[in-house]
Parts: C-alpha cells; sequence; structure tokens
C-alpha cells in the first residue's frame, strides 16, 4: 500500500536502539538539571539560544509554519542533536517527555526511536516570545507534529493541529500491527463496530477514507455540512460508552492538562453524542473485517486514524 506522506528509508536497524548510547549519554546527564512544566523549559530554552540559533529557529508568532503539520516533515532544516547544546537538547527532550502521559511515555520515546533514530533527529522550531502571551514550541519529525502552546493558542486542543504514528518492524504492517505502539487504539474502536447492529454498520462502513494532504487532512468541515458514517447520537447507551473508552484511549499518550482540554471543547460541543464515526473497508490490511482505518468527526473535530500501511493519526480539536 503507498504511503504518499513517509520516506521508506532503510529499515533502522532497530539494535541501533544502542545509539541513545553515547549520543545520549551527554543529553541525559545534563536532563537532570532541567525539571517543571514543559512551557517553563521552553521559555528557558528560548532564552538561551544565541543570535544565530534564533535566526534558524525561532519566528514570529503568526508565521504560517505554525499551523502546518505533517506526517513526515522538518520544521526546521536543523537536527535537535546538530544544532544544539547538550544543555538545550536536555531541556528540549524534557519538554517533550512533559508534553506526555508519564504511563505512557516509555512508548512514545520507543516510536520515535525506532522511526526516526531518536529525539535529536528531529526538529523543533519557536514562534512569539514566552512571557508576551503569544509563543508555541512545535517538535517534528517521523510520526510526529506535537506542541507546547502555555493555552497562548486561544480555542485550540494541543495548540493546534497535532500528527502521531508509528511503523513497527517494517513498513507494511501486518494486520496485527505486532509492536505498533498505537494500535491499542484501533482495537478498542474495532469494539464499537462489533457491538453495531446490521444497520448501523451498513452506516458506519464506508469506502475510501480522506487523503493524506498534509495540514489540509484536518481541515474541519463547515457547520451543517454532511458527515460521514454513524451520529453516536443514533446509537444505544451502551454503545455510546464504547465510544467514550475509545476517546479516553486516544487521549491517553498525552499529560492531563492537555487531554482535559482537549475533552473540555468536545464536551462544549455536544459531547460524544456530536460526533459521528466512521470505518473505511477498502484499506483492511489482511481482509480481515478488523478496520485499520477509521475516524471520529464532528465540525469541530477530527481523529483520523489511518492504520495502513502504518499508523498515522492526525488530530484537530477546536473550541
Amino acid at each position: 500500500m503507498p504511503c504518499p506522506d513517509c520516506e521508506a528509508s532503510p529499515r533502522r536497524e532497530f539494535l541501533k536502539t544502542a545509539a541513545l548510547g553515547t549520543a545520549g549519554l551527554a543529553v541525559a546527564a545534563a536532563a537532570s538539571k532541567f525539571t517543571g512544566p514543559s512551557e517553563t523549559l521552553v521559555a528557558t530554552l528560548h532564552k538561551s539560544l544565541t543570535s544565530e540559533q534564533k535566526a534558524k529557529v525561532a519566528f514570529a508568532f503568526d508565521h504560517p509554519l505554525r499551523s502546518k503539520v505533517d506526517a513526515n516533515w522538518m520544521i526546521t532544516p536543523v537536527k535537535i542533536s546538530q544544532f544544539f547544546t547538550a544543555d538545550q537538547q536536555a531541556m528540549i527532550e524534557e519538554i517533550f517527555r512533559g508534553l506526555h502521559n508519564p504511563e505512557f511515555l516509555d512508548k512514545v520515546l520507543y516510536h520515535v526511536q525506532e522511526d526516526g533514530g531518536g529525539i535529536g533527529n528531529y526538529s523543533v522550531a519557536l514562534f512569539g516570545e514566552p512571557g508576551s502571551g503569544l509563543f508555541e514550541f512545535v517538535l517534528t519529525g517521523r510520526h510526529c507534529t506535537i506542541r507546547c502552546d502555555g493555552d497562548s493558542v486561544e480555542g485550540a486542543a494541543f495548540g493546534g493541529p497535532i500528527f502521531y504514528g508509528h511503523a513497527s518492524q517494517t513498513f507494511n504492517e501486518k494486520p496485527d500491527h505486532a509492536g505498533n505502539v498505537y494500535w491499542y487504539q484501533a482495537k478498542r474502536a474495532n469494539e464499537v463496530f462489533q457491538a453495531l447492529n446490521g444497520k448501523q454498520r451498513e452506516q458506519a462502513l464506508l469506502g475510501d477514507p480522506r487523503a493524506e494532504k498534509a495540514t489540509d487532512t484536518v481541515r474541519l468541515k463547515k457547520p451543517g455540512d454532511a458527515m460521514s458514517g454513524l451520529p453516536v447520537s443514533d446509537m444505544m447507551r451502551d454503545q455510546r460508552e464504547l465510544v467514550r473508552k475509545v476517546l479516553g484511549d486516544l487521549l491517553l499518550p498525552f499529560r492531563r492538562k492537555d487531554s482535559d482540554e482537549a475533552m473540555r471543547y468536545i464536551q462544549a460541543n455536544g459531547g460524544v453524542e456530536a460526533l459521528t464515526m466512521s470505518f473505511y473497508k477498502n484499506l483492511d490490511i489482511g481482509n480481515d473485517g478488523v478496520w485499520d482505518v477509521w475516524q471520529l468527526e464532528s465540525p469541530k473535530m477530527i481523529w483520523y486514524f489511518r492504520g495502513a500501511p502504518h499508523v498515522h493519526t492526525w488530530v484537530n480539536i477546536q473550541a
């Protein structure tokens, strides 16, 4: 199956995990010096930048790069490990760690290591000025776009659109997606499908999903536009409860502050009953009826899980 947003780079000899050794030791040693919320560390990082560094990675808050999202991209042309000092690398790693649920962090670090060779091979950009009320830190690379905004971006969960994914062991994953740290989310979503009756399944199961087109992938529909799939409001109470569990699993990797904000926006816009849920049969790996591609959508949200040929997940939640 083609994956237009991925590069089939030579398979990382995953035993290359040992690479965390030499390159990571300096960062690990320095990391203990930097504690506190990610927003605080972003301000410290920004203050530490030289004028030469700012010219490469610091931008005005309204720069168009800030709102971009993609499956595999470098927001700036410099790798963290090659451009920043050991202390700055340690700050960036701690910022990244702080944006995730501590109970899920090891899985996130595993996917970043397997997909990209570690955080050092990713890139960052800073927008605006910490303390001004308008600033944001963005980290990008293969299968990652994540943000730290300190609530500067009003009305946008996670500070704007995000992306996460994983290609475990192979580019074209098998039906069970062995080793994929995010496949549990699709397994939970398929529990919803299994709980549907025949008529509901007919409405929920569609053919081709949306195309992956960078930021356009998460473009929201306008109020009144037709939504694809089965309205959650048409589900039975126990089925809706399963959808709530899907949302809980989707939000599990992220820090409490961001997941709580996302749920507040979802609730303010009608809760799970305002969502529609779709599954897509035309990208079913192994033709096993376990749907690899599915989404939850409303005029204020898209959470698009594309598990073929491996996991890509596109997220945009607005107030």
